[in-house]
């Protein structure tokens, strides 16, 4: 089991948590003060209040949470963001509305998961010719339905 150090900024009230034991990603909530209205196709940063240390060989992921994005069209402008970990500074959520309608993101309100993943750097080779493979250079859709 890896370790995450969190620090908390003074905005923040909350600590990311697991909501059930099987759950893949913890909740971080908005440290705002005030509600933050979103009109549709706007986007903002909202601040979790929160820095983190990741191990080596790890990263956090930002995803958006499914509720949000389906009852409401609130997603994250870069779909899953990562956070590297030597980055110090405050995580960030950027949102979007996706949806015709306006939304209030409340003070504390849950708007996006963490989730803490392994990577590893590739060696890079520089070639001049890959693999063949079936599929080649068959992209969007090559593969059927």
């Amino acid at each position: 089991m890896t370790i995450l150090k969190i620090e908390r900024l003074a905005h923040n009230r909350f600590v990311p948590e697991y909501k059930t034991e099987g759950a893949a990603g913890m909740d971080l909530c908005a440290a705002i003060d005030k509600p933050v209205t979103l009109k549709p196709l706007e986007r903002t940063l909202i601040p979790t209040g929160l820095k983190i240390e990741l191990e080596h060989g790890f990263e956090a992921q930002i995803r958006p949470r499914s509720g949000l994005s389906i009852k409401h069209g609130i997603t994250l402008i870069n779909c899953v963001g990562t956070i590297d970990e030597d980055y110090r500074g405050e995580v960030c959520i950027p949102v979007v509305n996706l949806s015709n309608e306006e939304y209030t993101i409340q003070p504390d309100e849950r708007v996006a998961q963490m989730i803490i993943a392994r990577v590893e750097q590739a060696k890079i080779e520089v070639t001049t010719e890959l693999t063949e493979t079936l599929r080649g250079a068959g992209g969007f859709g090559s593969t059927g339905k």
